[in-house]
């Protein structure tokens, strides 16, 4: 059986430091409004720039390196990744947090879309999904490791050293990159066929897909620690342990996609999101039964954000392989990840902390609307994977 380049799980570590700087500020809450002299709810503020930072300036930057070799173009994005992680450890005012939140935030989505296309050059267009599948692993030992690592070492020796960590973090998959991935050229590319292709209407639906699918997962995922606590029970010392179990599950889930991915992305898809609207309506139901809320969570780490390697097939087969559409799939899917925290966060007061659950299972059901149309379509054949990465995600 062919395996997956070494090269990707390279990239892989890329991917587990930008996440790992995207998810610190929600660790270091406390000590960077001391810090900073600020309340916690502007701290909180720059989780949403960073997020709009992704959504808006990752394809910016994407565009700018589209003419650039996709090795040199990651090495460019590391640079600016790395000044925004400096810029944050040296930061005195609450301002110069923003802005490097923002440069964090926009080198961090932009390196997501060519990252993934550079994946699926590397592996070849039989083994892309896996491919992806692997290198969004870095993801989701981000979301599992990547916030407690931020959190331990901001609460044993400041705040700075987080962001000191991730840099260092930053330096050595750079490093690896620099050494271990090659360079697969760059082909020649029409830059107007690359804004072209986001008028296919197959297309627009996959992203909105994507955006439903990641939403559904995050209306709930948001708010796991006050529902775990308040509703289902569990103590403050307990949930940890949950979340932990909850990371390990997307890793699982997420390898199992990627598998699936390449022969039979769509049917991956829907299956997987009804799964999910599934065991979200469960969880919703049975939130104050202990043991049901754990299996429920479980298996939403299961179905949820585990479909990226399958989202991520999709949309290339639906629009193509370069680098702005990953980019731009990536922004969508953090349209999904604002769309599920925020609209959730309003439904908390009228309606209890069982509402966000119940909105994501509305919006994983829309979803398999969405994706329903795809079984009707014929899928193009795919461009051939040198023409994927002239220069992001999920």
């Amino acid at each position: 059986m062919s395996r997956v380049p070494s090269a990707v799980y390279v990239l892989a570590a890329g991917i587990f430091a930008m996440v790992t700087s995207e998810f610190a500020v929600a660790g270091l809450m406390p000590q960077l409004a001391a810090g900073l002299g600020v309340e916690v709810a502007q701290i909180g503020y720059l989780i949403t720039v960073f997020a709009v930072a992704m959504a808006v300036g990752g394809p910016v930057l994407t565009v700018a390196l589209l003419r650039v070799r996709p090795k040199a173009a990651l090495m460019v994005v590391f640079a600016v990744f790395l000044a925004g992680n400096v810029l944050a450890a040296l930061a005195t005012t609450y301002s110069a947090m923003v802005v490097a939140r923002v440069v964090s935030g926009v080198a961090s989505q932009a390196f997501f879309g060519i990252a993934i296309s550079l994946c699926g050059q590397l592996a070849g267009e039989r083994m892309r999904g896996r491919a992806i599948g692997v290198a969004m692993n870095g993801l989701m030992l981000g979301t599992l490791l990547g916030l407690p690592l931020a959190t331990f070492a901001g609460g044993h020796f400041g705040w700075r050293a987080a962001f000191w960590t991730i840099t260092v973090l930053t330096v050595l998959a750079a490093l690896l990159t620099q050494f271990q991935v090659r360079d697969p050229g760059r082909a020649e590319r029409r830059e107007a066929a690359d804004f072209r292709v986001f008028r296919r209407p197959r297309l627009l639906l996959a992203l909105v897909s994507s955006t439903l699918i990641i939403g559904a997962t995050f209306s709930a995922f948001s708010f796991f620690t006050p529902i775990l606590t308040q509703v289902s029970g569990f103590s403050a010392d307990t949930v940890p342990v949950l979340l932990l179990g909850y990371g390990a599950a997307t890793v699982v889930g997420n390898s199992v996609v990627g598998r699936l991915a390449d022969r039979h992305p769509v049917s991956t898809l829907a299956a997987g999101t009804l799964l999910n609207a599934l065991f979200l309506t469960g969880f919703a139901l049975f939130t104050d039964v202990p043991a049901a809320a754990v299996g429920f969570l479980l298996a939403i780490g299961l179905a949820g954000v585990t479909m990226n390697p399958a989202m991520a097939v999709r949309v290339q087969r639906a629009g193509n392989p370069s680098p702005l559409v990953n980019t731009v799939h990536s922004s969508f899917i953090t349209l999904g990840v604002m769309l599920g925290s925020s609209v959730g966060a309003s439904l908390i007061e009228p309606y209890g902390l069982r509402a966000p659950i119940v909105l994501g299972a509305a919006m994983a059901v829309a979803a398999v609307l969405t994706i329903l149309p795809a079984f009707r379509a014929v899928q193009p054949p795919l461009p051939a994977p040198e023409v994927c990465c002239a220069s992001t995600a999920g």
